[in-house]
């Protein structure tokens, strides 16, 4: 997260026109900063009410009227008198203006209609979903409070107002939350979604029994099992996983589990060993905290600082050093953060060091993201997968 503030570059923000790395710098931004907040929601407003104007093809014959009019208003900037109002109030001129107002009064009445009566459009992939309790065959509209519902047999996507698609697999029930230019959320009550949104940070949400998804502009799939438990795999991005003062900050990669009346545990690299993530199952979920500690430690590489970065701020001082030297280890701080500022959790230190170990964590082979692509891709994997039976 960097200080300067990034009016400059909203607009080019909004219209995905900077680069990777400064949309993830300018988003990052966006999430601690109210005032460029702020600014960016102005823009942002501008832009979706520009985009919903429809668009006409304009006769042929108009550009050429166009092209021989101009000759006469360069004219008209030298002589100007009654001859200038009479130009403008010839019936091509008054068709024109006719044309354009009849076309905004169109497209403010859309939009009029979309803000008292909102929906998603909601197109049938497999089987028959239902809405409330209407089945579709092929598109349907997916409108404030109403659930909607697949079988074993039925799958569906949804088109997440501008932003974004969201796929419902089988067996699956959610719900239309809100929708409004500063906030999209569903509630998925059990089964799994797939989202790809491509909007700015923490504006599409999705609510579990235990924790609440916020998107960074990211991809990931969501689960949740019967008991109100739930896995999230990101495939691109950043998601935050949050419940009150509990949040996970999950990369392209990695997962996060959760449980209700817990919220969020902490993140983890999906390459991990299998003895890294059970230790860490227990630290989060389970009663031997201090034991699977050690194992945790251990078994640590240089890409799960990610897991021990979190889990600083998740122990009492005494883990907490044994945490920081481990980390020392794999990845020492940068000079200006020192270990009386991290024992602290003085958020500049812990902001300071998160900035170098990133790198470390993008640095993987690719036949590891082979593997995760073909897990994340498989649709077969189970919530209770890598961490046993609830």
């Amino acid at each position: 997260m960097f200080s300067r503030h990034v009016y400059k570059q909203l607009s080019a923000y909004c219209q995905g026109e900077l680069s990777t790395a400064e949309t993830k710098r300018v988003s990052e931004h966006l999430i601690g900063c109210n005032s460029c907040r702020n600014e960016y929601e102005q823009i942002k407003l501008g832009v979706i009410l520009a985009q919903q104007i429809p668009r006409v093809q304009a006769p042929a014959k108009l550009w050429n009227d166009l092209q021989g009019r101009s000759a006469s208003a360069r004219v008209l900037n030298t002589k100007a008198g009654p001859s200038s109002l009479r130009l403008f109030l010839r019936p091509k001129f008054l068709l024109a203006s006719s044309i354009l107002i009849v076309l905004v009064s169109l497209g403010m009445f859309w939009l009029y209609l979309r803000e008292t009566h909102p929906f998603w459009e909601v197109v049938s992939i497999d089987g028959s979903p239902q809405i409330g309790a209407r089945g579709i065959k092929q598109k349907g509209r997916l409108g404030l409070g109403q659930w909607l519902e697949t079988d074993s047999r039925s799958r569906a996507e949804i088109a997440v107002s501008s932003i974004g698609h969201v796929e419902i697999d089988p067996n699956t029930r959610v719900r239309l939350v809100e929708t409004k230019p500063t906030e999209h959320r569903l509630e998925l009550q059990h089964g799994r979604l797939s989202a790809r949104i491509w909007a700015p940070p923490k504006l599409f949400y999705v609510d579990t029994p235990s924790a609440v998804a916020a998107d960074l502009g990211c991809a990931y799939t969501l689960e949740v099992d019967e008991y109100g438990a739930s896995l999230l795999r990101v495939t691109s991005g950043w998601v935050a996983l949050q419940l009150r003062d509990r949040e996970s900050m999950v990369p392209a990669g990695a997962a996060c589990a959760t449980r209700p009346g817990i919220g969020p545990g902490t993140p983890y690299f999906e390459d991990a060993s299998d003895s890294f993530r059970a230790a860490l199952q227990n630290i989060d979920f389970g009663p031997e905290k201090n034991q699977s500690l050690d194992l945790l430690l251990v078994n640590a590489r240089v890409r799960d600082t990610l897991t021990l970065w979190h889990l600083l701020a998740r122990v009492d001082a005494a883990d907490r050093a044994r945490i920081y030297e481990r980390m020392v280890e794999l990845v020492p701080p940068p000079d200006t953060v020192t270990r009386a500022d991290v024992m602290a959790l003085k958020p500049d230190a812990l902001d300071s060091w998160k900035e170098k170990l990133e790198l470390s964590w993008s640095n993987y082979s690719s036949p590891t993201m082979k593997a995760l692509k073909k897990v994340w891709t498989s649709g077969t994997g189970k919530i209770h997968e890598m961490e046993g039976k609830k």
